[in-house]
């Protein structure tokens, strides 16, 4: 997709992801993934597993739950809410992904800071209060060429050049395809987090693969953004989170 600046992480883990780069959304498919990429820097193991997530209703994260882990991993409750639900919602839509909700978590942070990148912030249905772009996917700085049309406009203003909008980055043409009513309002909106994040999950799984394997996991995240360092980045903070909810 595009590069976005990357913003520090608070805690222990500023000192895991201090290298400060270009970071690229969501920009093909799995056809166009090359395998052998893999080989160099594929990690001997997935992201740790995660504290329990607790459930009150189907596809629902317990509010307590989100509350409690929230304070311990840092993540805003808003979000956390999102990830959850996406996760619970993925695993009976395809229950042999096994996507994680930390990984989710991870994506949220590298991609804006949990839809906080610029001064934007969460607001309580899940929006953004502020759209949240991308650069201009005109193929400078490692970006595609991806022309604007009258309906992507809309999404970001820019007549002439497509850009990754929202919490989890997706370009129009990823939306499209991929694009989820996270909430149930009956919206598919890149901008709301519940939709973004049951998004990624269902970008994430669309291999069929297992994501407890290293194999897996590790194809589906490069498939989100073909960037070895970016990789490496979600596995650090992924496992951050997975320690940090422990307690």
């Amino acid at each position: 997709m595009t590069s976005l600046e990357r913003l520090r992480f608070w805690g222990p883990i500023a000192a895991m992801l201090c290298v400060v780069g270009l970071i690229i959304g969501v920009a093909v498919s799995f056809a166009t993934a090359d395998p052998e990429v893999f080989e160099d820097f594929l990690p001997t193991a997935g992201p740790e597993d995660p504290a329990p997530l607790v459930t009150s209703e189907p596809g629902r994260a317990d509010s307590e739950w989100v509350l409690t882990v929230s304070v311990r991993a840092g993540i805003p409750a808003i979000a956390l809410q999102a990830y959850g639900d996406a996760t619970l919602q993925i695993e009976q839509e395809q229950p042999n992904c096994n996507l994680g909700w930390t990984t989710i978590a991870a994506i949220g942070y590298i991609e804006t800071a949990h839809g906080t990148h610029d001064g934007a912030q969460l607001l309580a249905d899940g929006r953004t209060s502020q759209r949240i772009l991308g650069p201009a996917l005109n193929g400078t700085n490692g970006t595609d060429k991806v022309p604007a049309t009258a309906e992507t406009t809309e999404w970001h203003g820019d007549p002439k050049w497509d850009h990754a909008v929202g919490p989890m980055q997706f370009i129009p043409s990823s939306w499209h395809t991929w694009g989820a009513d996270g909430d149930g309002d009956g919206i598919a909106d890149p901008n709301d987090i519940d939709d973004a994040a049951l998004t990624t999950a269902r970008y994430l799984c669309a291999s069929g693969a297992d994501l407890r394997t290293p194999g897996g996991w590790s194809r589906a995240v490069f498939s989100y953004n073909h960037s070895d360092d970016y990789v490496r980045s979600i596995l650090t903070t992924a496992n951050a989170y997975a320690t940090r909810a422990a307690g």
